[in-house]
């Protein structure tokens, strides 16, 4: 592998050849960071934009609905010298309303990466004791791993008979006590 680099303005570039390719890779951190680095850090790009769309396939963690009638129509591009559509709410209440908004998206995300975490704690932790209803696996060389959408359909399907054999957990006690007793009047005259 070569490489070079150099700066251009507020932009530091490194310059890769692995093989017969050429790749610029372009960083906006102009500290004495080796260029080694950089191409390392540039590498956690895959992984992160791989955990972006499995968040958004696999648990939907970008498909909030939350929106508020105060939220103003947001324009993609701003002519140059044109204020930001939120800072033209002028209205306190509305502007409350704003941020409650975001703060729920946030929050909706937030939760959505906690789940994906889990997910792949699930799936690297547990792999090796799940039944054989494994077919997905991660992005790895070996295929002793499952993926974080097989994590899930296996927990879908059977979360519920794993709380039913585990009564001393607290999650199971938190979801019996949220259960209805049976109304055994009713049940009499069903039959």
């Amino acid at each position: 592998m070569l490489w070079g680099q150099g700066f251009y303005q507020e932009l530091r570039f490194v310059l890769v050849q692995w093989g017969d390719r050429l790749s610029i890779l372009v960083s906006t951190d102009l500290t004495s960071m080796a260029a080694d680095i950089i191409i390392e850090l540039y590498g956690y790009r895959f992984k992160i934009e791989c955990t972006f769309r499995k968040m958004k396939q696999a648990i939907g963690g970008f498909s909030y609905h939350f929106w508020s009638k105060s939220m103003p129509k947001l324009k993609r591009y701003l002519k140059k010298g044109q204020s930001h559509p939120v800072e033209q709410v002028i209205d306190e209440e509305e502007r409350t309303r704003i941020r409650q908004t975001v703060k729920a998206i946030e929050g909706y995300v937030m939760c959505s990466c906690i789940a994906m975490g889990l997910l792949q704690l699930i799936a690297v932790r547990y792999s090796g004791k799940v039944p054989s209803l494994f077919f997905r696996y991660l992005r790895t060389p070996s295929k002793t791993v499952v993926s974080e959408a097989t994590v899930m359909v296996y927990l879908r399907t059977s979360i519920f008979r794993l709380f039913a054999h585990k009564p001393q957990l607290s999650i199971t006690k938190i979801i019996q006590s949220k259960q209805e007793a049976p109304d055994s009047d009713a049940d009499l005259l069903v039959s």
